[in-house]
């Protein structure tokens, strides 16, 4: 059956977002008279949220009375540099443009708070560009449930068994899976040594965003 829409998880799949996250952290970790991380140790942990960077960061959880106060810090100061060296991953520039060509309509579907991802689609230039954008405030639940996919869908005016679904988090894969879309988990996103893709479930795993394309069937017109 082909594929009629594409959604999209936002950091670690459509935009590259570390840099921008590494830096928050580090500056909290300076602030705080700590020394700052290697960019490769913070890389794995960004998709997860602030109050993950801050347990990564400071090994302390939200138990702990200084968790907050470092919380709130990190999430306004990276509110405050949210695209400074943000950008989306090579090759999806392409991958959209194609969709858009092919009248595909696409969208975004994350797990990211709507105060940080309007301006950061703003900044790439994509608000205007997305058939829609689900974040993960939009509705009381979020992913892994399949509720924020089947949103999407219906905003869109597509039906869950023809839409693809690509996310590099196992969350990403079983929500998709949930909401009855086709799923491809986005290797060149977030993963660490721990994570399993190959036992997510996925349809499939693409190295780049131009794969995304060839799984597509549109690797004719590359």
């Amino acid at each position: 059956m082909s594929v009629t829409a594409v959604l999209f998880d936002l950091d670690g799949t459509l935009a590259d977002t570390a840099p921008d996250l590494a830096h928050t952290l580090n500056q909290t970790l300076i602030r705080e008279g700590r020394e700052p991380l290697p960019y490769e140790r913070i890389r794995p942990h960004v998709s997860h949220g602030g109050g993950a960077m801050i347990r990564h960061g400071f090994g302390i959880g939200p138990e702990d009375p200084d968790f907050a106060r470092l919380r709130g810090y990190f999430l306004a100061h990276y509110r405050d540099n949210i695209c400074r060296e943000t950008r989306l991953f090579d090759g999806m520039g392409s991958a959209l443009a194609t969709l858009e060509q092919r009248g595909i309509p696409w969208g975004v579907v994350t797990n990211k708070q709507g105060w940080l991802t309007e301006p950061l689609l703003e900044a790439l230039g994509l608000t205007s560009r997305a058939g829609c954008i689900v974040s993960g405030d939009t509705l009381p639940q979020c992913k892994p449930h399949p509720a924020p996919i089947l949103h999407a869908c219906k905003l869109i005016d597509a039906d869950p068994a023809t839409t693809l679904y690509v996310g590099d988090a196992e969350r990403d894969i079983q929500a998709g899976r949930a909401a009855g879309t086709r799923t491809l988990t986005a290797l060149f996103g977030y993963l660490d040594e721990q994570d399993s893709p190959a036992d997510w479930g996925a349809d499939g795993m693409v190295e780049s965003p131009i794969d995304i394309l060839e799984w597509l069937g549109f690797a004719s017109q590359l």
